[in-house]
C-alpha cells in the first residue's frame, strides 16, 4: 500500500463521509470515489457499508483500517528518523494539547524551545483530555499536554505545573464578597462547565464527589474563554484555574479560591511508553521538564522574596 494510498484511506476511515473527506484531502467527490473503488476492487472485498454519501467500517474495513493506521505511522516515524539523520537540528514535533493551555503556556513553551533549536517545526493540535489522549495512544502525536494525569495504561506523564482553582462567579452573586469557599457552599448554584472528556469537567466531577455534590449543569462547552463569558453574563458559575489567563483583565468573573482538599489542577506531558520517539521529540520533551522545573524554583523564590 503506497503512502498517498495510507492517507487517503486512513482519513476516509476516521471520517466515514466522502465530502468531508474530500474536501480534507483536496481532491473531488468523484475522484476519492473512484479511488476507493479501485481499491475494494483490488482487495476484492468491500471495506465501507454505504449509506448515501456517509460510510461506515465493516468487518474488512476495520482490520484493514488498523494495519493502514499502524504502517501510516511508522512510515512518518521513519520519515521523522530520516530528518533527524540528515540534519539534527532540524524535526518535526506533533504537540496535542488543552485549549486551555494554548493562550500561554504552549506558545512560551515553544518560543523558549526554538530559540535554541529554531529549525524544529510544529505540528499543533488542540482538543480536549480524552482526545488528546487518544491521539497520543494512536501514534497520531508525539507529545500531549493535559490535565489531569490521564488513567490510561501505556502512557508516560511529567508534570509541568500546578494552578490552585477557583469558583468564578459573576461579579453580583450572593458569594462574590468571600474570600475563601467550598464547593458544598455553591450547592444551589447553576454550574457552567466543558463537555464530557474534557479536563476541567473530570476536574468539576472529582470534586463535587469529594465534596458529595451534584451539580446542575445549565451550560457545557468546549473551552474555558467561553465558559468564563457566560459566568460573567450571569448565567452560573464554574470550576476554572486561579490564574486563568483566559481571564479577560476587566468585565469577568470574580474568582474565590476553593478551599477543598485536592482543589488544584497538575498539567503535565504526556507520551507513549512504548513508542520510541525521535531526537528532536526526545529533546523537546527533556527541555519541557527542565523548563517547567525552573519556572517552579523561579515561582518559589519569587514568594520567599514577597512574604513579610
Amino acid at each position: 500500500m503506497a503512502s498517498d494510498e495510507l492517507h487517503w484511506f486512513t482519513t476516509l476511515a476516521e471520517l466515514e463521509h466522502v465530502g468531508a473527506a474530500a474536501d480534507r484531502l483536496h481532491v473531488s467527490q468523484p475522484t476519492l470515489s473512484r479511488m476507493l473503488a479501485r481499491l475494494e476492487r483490488r482487495l476484492d472485498v468491500l471495506l465501507f457499508d454505504r449509506h448515501g454519501k456517509r460510510l461506515a467500517l465493516n468487518e474488512f474495513g476495520r482490520v484493514y483500517y488498523e494495519h493502514a493506521r499502524r504502517a501510516r505511522a511508522e512510515l512518518e516515524a521513519a520519515d521523522r528518523t530520516l530528518a533527524d539523520l540528515a540534519n539534527p537540528a532540524r524535526g518535526v514535533v506533533r504537540l496535542s494539547f488543552l485549549h486551555s493551555v494554548g493562550a500561554r503556556l504552549v506558545p512560551q513553551l515553544i518560543a523558549d524551545f526554538r530559540r535554541g533549536s529554531g529549525r524544529v517545526t510544529f505540528t499543533l493540535d488542540q482538543d480536549g483530555a480524552e482526545a488528546v489522549t487518544g491521539r497520543i495512544l494512536a501514534g497520531d502525536a508525539d507529545l500531549g499536554i493535559v490535565s489531569p494525569r490521564p488513567a490510561e495504561s501505556g502512557l508516560a506523564w511529567r508534570a509541568l505545573l500546578r494552578q490552585r482553582l477557583a469558583l468564578a462567579v459573576p461579579p453580583d452573586h450572593r458569594l462574590a464578597g468571600l474570600r475563601r469557599i467550598r464547593l458544598a457552599e455553591a450547592a444551589d448554584a447553576e454550574f457552567i462547565t466543558t463537555h464530557p472528556g474534557f479536563g476541567m469537567r473530570r476536574i468539576l466531577d472529582d470534586l463535587s464527589a469529594a465534596a458529595d455534590l451534584r451539580p446542575r449543569i445549565a451550560f457545557e462547552c468546549s473551552d474555558l474563554i467561553t465558559v468564563t463569558g457566560l459566568v460573567a453574563a450571569g448565567l452560573g458559575v464554574a470550576i476554572v484555574p486561579l490564574e486563568d489567563p483566559a481571564r479577560p483583565a476587566t468585565g469577568g468573573p470574580v474568582l474565590i479560591p476553593l478551599a477543598d482538599p485536592g482543589a488544584t489542577r497538575t498539567v503535565g506531558l504526556i507520551w507513549s511508553a512504548a513508542a520510541v520517539p525521535s531526537d528532536v521529540v526526545r529533546s523537546f520533551r527533556d527541555f519541557a521538564g527542565e523548563w517547567a522545573a525552573g519556572r517552579a524554583a523561579d515561582a518559589r523564590l519569587t514568594s520567599a522574596v514577597a512574604r513579610p
